[in-house]
């Protein structure tokens, strides 16, 4: 298995980053979270990676800290949740949030999620709670307070594109999109646009 990729970032959008190791870029799934701490293209970066292999191809999943490798593997060694959804639920919560809500027993926290349902919440909680009480690290992890990346024109489109990737039907996403903005101006971050359109969804 591929444990991390150490390399140079060649490319970057809300859903995906590609590291150019010696010349073989490789194509990984990002969260949201991991997203809005990348550097710029062309600088070197370390991604903690789980490679997820099916009979119709292969994944690689990356994230820049640890911490959150670690609760995106215990996430989808619950029955019911796939890397999918895994990366879905990393990037509409903070590592801090989902611990919390976790740990508080909040299942409709876990539930505002796209693709969580109310039977899959319940069991993650269920499954994950006593893991996470005893974790020590649950006392540093705050609540994420990384300031957004600035939004630019594109933001919209970068997001359009990352909630495509993420399962949504272009329509629907571009319907989601246009009530988001309606609602909350076009001032929004790609990350906020999709955090919104993840609960939303």
């Amino acid at each position: 298995m591929i444990a991390y990729v150490d390399g140079k970032l060649a490319y970057k959008d809300p859903a995906q980053a590609i590291l150019d190791v010696q010349g073989i870029g490789y194509e990984i799934r990002i969260s949201l979270a991991t997203y809005s701490k990348l550097p710029a293209e062309e600088e070197k970066i370390k991604l903690y990676t789980y490679q997820h292999i099916k009979e119709d191809g292969q994944t690689l999943y990356g994230f820049l800290d640890p911490n959150e490798k670690a609760l995106f593997m215990l996430l989808i060694s619950v029955s019911g949740i796939g890397p999918g959804t895994g990366i879905v639920m990393v990037s509409s919560m903070s590592v801090g949030e989902i611990r919390q809500a976790i740990v508080s027993e909040d299942v409709r926290a876990i539930q505002s999620i796209k693709g969580v349902g109310p039977k899959t919440a319940q069991r993650v909680i269920l499954e994950l709670k006593d893991k996470l009480r005893k974790d020590e690290l649950l006392a540093k992890a705050g609540i994420d307070t990384v300031p957004l990346a600035k939004s630019h024109n594109t933001g919209r489109s970068e997001a359009l594109a990352a909630l495509v990737m993420l399962g949504f039907a272009r329509a629907a996403a571009e319907k989601s999109l246009d009530q988001i903005q309606r609602k909350h101006g076009n001032d929004l971050t790609v990350e906020e646009l999709i955090k919104f359109a993840l609960k939303s969804g």
